[in-house]
This record gives C-alpha cells, structure tokens and sequence, in this order.
C-alpha cells in the first residue's frame, strides 16, 4: 500500500553551467534507487533568450537561477542524503549546518513558477506589433535593407505579407516578424 506523499519544492544548489545534467543526474539516481515516488519534478528555470549571431536570430535558453534547481519532492527516507551526494549538487539551500533543507514558502513557489510561466507566455502571445499599411524595414532574409508596406498580417503563422518596390516593380513577401522592423 502506498500512501501519498506530500511533497513540497525545495531548491537544490549545484555547480553552475552543469544545471540541466544535474537535472538529469537526479531524476536517473533517484529512479535507480526505487525513490521515483518521492520525486515529483525537477526544474531548470530557465527563459528564453534571443541573440543574433551573424544576423541569424538564434533562441537560446538561459538558466534563470544559475547554480539552483528547483526540486518538487518529498525528503523522506534516503532522498535528502541521495540528492546531496549526486555529483556537482553543493546541498539545499536555506539548510541549517546539518539540519534539514528549508522547503520553499508558497509565494515563492509561485514567484519562480510565475516567472517561468510568464517567460513561457510572452513568448508565444506577442501582441501583433504590427498595422496594416505600415511601412517596415527587412532586416534580414535576401531582401535586408529594402522597406515595404505591411499588406496582409497572419495572427497564427506570426507572418506578414509585405509590398515591397523591387527594381521599381511592387512584389509581394511573406515574412516573419522577425524578419521585419518598424521604420
């Protein structure tokens, strides 16, 4: 018979840069050792992050906290000590020198949960930023430099159809809002 076990976050501090293969080392230890029922999530806060490298925008995932995973998980029986022993994992934090790790408050469950949510959600709900007839700059595909007008905007696609003057002809281009700028 298996009763359920509470379980609540706590904040595992580790050797930064290595956040997601400690992640990864947790969740492989504690199944190995028959303590999956103990472990509820594992999480890399993290946001995303968008940098251009030789005009190509790249998205990249930036650990939010670096050097703290957030664990959701009862520390009952062995996980407190096989959590500590994982390689690269420096302890909990907010533990007392050999007291028991101090699981996180409510609030800043939500707090760090929120913000991972909101990052998650900015991300995919931009507003359009974007008006119909608006002129635009192409920053980036074969037509860079040249401006439009915005004749068409698709929501679901995150895609423009711009007029642009090409060898005094107008020719219609789709491209993505990353690809355009206000003028």
């Amino acid at each position: 018979m298996s009763e359920v076990l509470e379980k609540k976050w706590y904040v595992v501090r580790a050797v930064s840069g290595q956040e997601n293969k400690i992640k990864g080392y947790i969740e492989s230890e504690v199944a190995r050792l028959g303590f999956s029922d103990y472990l509820e999530d594992v999480l890399v806060p993290t946001e995303k992050v968008v940098q251009v490298r030789n005009g190509k925008k790249i998205n990249k995932e930036k650990v939010y906290f670096p050097g703290y995973i957030m664990v959701k998980a009862n520390l009952g029986g062995e996980m407190v000590h096989i959590i500590r022993s994982i390689t690269n994992v420096i302890g909990f934090l907010g533990e007392v020198k050999g007291g028991d790790p101090v699981p996180l408050r409510k609030s800043e469950v939500n707090r760090m949960l929120g913000k991972v949510d909101e990052l998650a959600v900015t991300t995919d709900s931009v507003a359009i930023p974007f008006v119909l007839g608006e002129t635009i700059k192409v920053v980036d595909g074969p037509f860079n430099g040249f401006n439009g007008t915005v004749e068409k905007i698709n929501e679901e696609k995150r895609k423009l159809e711009v007029m642009v003057k090409i060898f005094g002809r107008k020719t219609p281009l789709e491209l993505s809002y990353m690809q355009v700028e206000k003028v």
